[in-house]
């Protein structure tokens, strides 16, 4: 049974800028610390995977001298658990309140792959709970209840280390060939192809200038009939979707062979392999 597994931020929902910052943002003001990120601070801390490791890059000498926080290891882990349960807390609540809208197409390819009879699932290195607001407010908590969710510190390396993803295997009981993989970063994609995974990277509004090699199919969104449409960016593997991506061209991915993961050597007899970038 073919299995489609979709990471959280940027895929599910564009959730970084809306969502994410402004929750850490709030918390480091909850708890008094000097530090508000801007957007562009913001994009290369996302260079960082997960969100305890980007708050824990507050540990400078310098921070920690000027703000009084702690310099011991474990007063530090102490001080990170409890800043990252309140931005958890402060981004749930912002997603319950509908604050952050659902892509296009994500709820539609999901009913027709559960439809076909596709495993559904997230793989996602931010916490649980954040996760799982996410995915009711995008597919509803009945759809929802059908994914199997795999998030945050449930493997001990994120990405772009492969670990959720050779999990999420291990979970669904699929054989590589058989997984599409949605993404919308470069950290999400080298995880995906690290674990032997063909990978769909619909961008999102951090990651448009990110190099994508390695990806079946670069899209600009899934898109929906009469809303956003698609706009194919690198199509690699020919899939040749339309204004719509959905579970036809899924199919496709998983029958052309996977370009040649990121640093994997091109056979002389093989065509380009590379993806371009959005220029904005």
């Amino acid at each position: 049974m073919p299995a489609l597994v979709f990471d959280c931020d940027g895929v599910l929902a564009d959730t970084e800028r809306d969502g994410h910052l402004p929750a850490f943002n709030a918390t480091f003001a909850e708890f008094g610390l000097p530090v508000r990120w801007s957007e562009e601070e913001y994009a290369e801390k996302l260079r960082v995977g997960g969100g305890k490791e980007r708050m824990a890059t507050l540990f400078t000498p310098e921070l920690v001298a000027s703000a009084g926080l702690p310099a011991d290891a474990a007063g530090q882990k102490e001080a990170l658990a409890a800043w990252h349960r309140r931005k958890t807390a402060v981004y749930t609540d912002s997603i319950e309140r509908g604050i952050v809208p659902p892509r296009s197409g994500v709820a539609r390819v999901v009913e027709e792959a559960a439809a076909a009879g596709w495993q559904l699932a997230v793989a996602s290195t931010s916490a649980e709970p954040s996760v799982r607001a996410v995915l009711e407010h995008v597919v509803g908590p009945q759809r929802a209840a059908s994914f199997e969710v795999l998030a945050g510190d449930v493997v001990p390396a994120k990405k772009p280390d492969p670990a959720i993803y050779l999990l999420a295997l291990e979970r669904l009981g699929v054989d590589p060939d058989d997984v599409v993989v949605v993404e919308d970063s470069r950290n999400g994609l080298l995880a995906a192809r690290g674990a032997g995974l063909r990978c769909v990277v619909t961008v999102s509004s951090y990651t448009t200038e990110e190099d994508f090699t390695g990806a079946s199919l670069v899209v600009t969104e899934l898109g929906d009939p009469g809303g956003p449409a698609a706009r194919v960016l690198a199509d690699p593997a020919g899939v040749e979707p339309g204004p719509v991506v959905g579970l036809a061209e899924l199919q496709r991915v998983l029958q052309r062979p996977a370009p040649p993961a990121p640093g994997a050597a091109v056979p002389r007899d093989a065509g380009p392999a590379t993806t371009t970038k959005e220029e904005r």
